[in-house]
């Protein structure tokens, strides 16, 4: 039991699809409460909604930025991360621009991270999604770089969006590649208690999952 309380600690509690309701984005807030997750992510559409129904607990408001395909503008991204904080996030997950880490244009994705960053005015940990499943080896590792150099606190494997999500091997080159000046999310794909673990055992900080009370029921 106290394994599974350990975990659910370390749980990102998620409700990203298009179609979440309301009445869905509050459950999911009702289930974080109860098993004492980190934090419970969604759109920044729900950001205001989620951060009252978690007022004066340990379970923090969590938003995804330039989400699900972080080809926006960087000055969208730094405003829609504004925006989340003003309205009480405490964590901004943003995705990066892929296909300029493709182009080799760094200095580009360096400064969109940062820009992000910036915006939040240490009002808020920033985790970078660098969507795993669209890089090779070399491409994470400078992606993990990147937002290590901008300033950022995490870095992500995926958005659960694209190809594939998190895997033990991408996890644990970008613990390798970070060390301990980052902390590493996994998320994608993550749905029961077993993989749960792995990807801690791979060097992740933090999960993120939509099956969160299955996976810490140990199902």
């Amino acid at each position: 039991m106290e394994a599974r309380q350990n975990l659910a600690k370390m749980i990102d509690h998620t409700i990203l699809k298009a179609d979440a309701t309301r009445d869905q984005v509050i459950k999911v807030c009702q289930e974080a409460l109860e098993h004492g997750f980190a934090s419970v992510c969604v759109n920044t559409c729900h950001v205001k909604l989620v951060s009252e129904q978690l007022k004066g607990s340990n379970v923090k408001t969590c938003v995804t930025v330039g989400f699900p395909l972080g080809a926006m503008s960087t000055a969208a991204k730094a405003f829609e991360a504004k925006d989340a904080v003003l309205n009480g996030a405490h964590e901004v997950d943003m995705v990066i621009n892929v296909g300029a880490l493709k182009d080799k244009d760094y200095d580009f994705v360096e400064n969109d991270i940062r820009a992000v960053v910036d915006a939040v005015e240490g009002k808020a940990e920033v985790k970078v999604i660098i969507e795993t499943c669209l890089l090779t080896d070399e491409e994470k590792v400078m992606a993990c770089k990147l937002a290590q150099k901008a300033g950022a606190h995490f870095v992500k494997t995926s958005t659960g969006f694209s190809t594939g999500g998190a895997t033990e091997e991408d996890i644990a080159l970008m613990r390798k590649t970070v060390g301990n000046t980052m902390k590493v999310k996994a998320s994608g794909g993550i749905r029961d208690y077993e993989t749960a673990i792995k990807m801690v055992n791979a060097g992740a900080d933090r999960i993120g999952a939509s099956s969160s009370v299955k996976i810490v029921q140990g199902n």
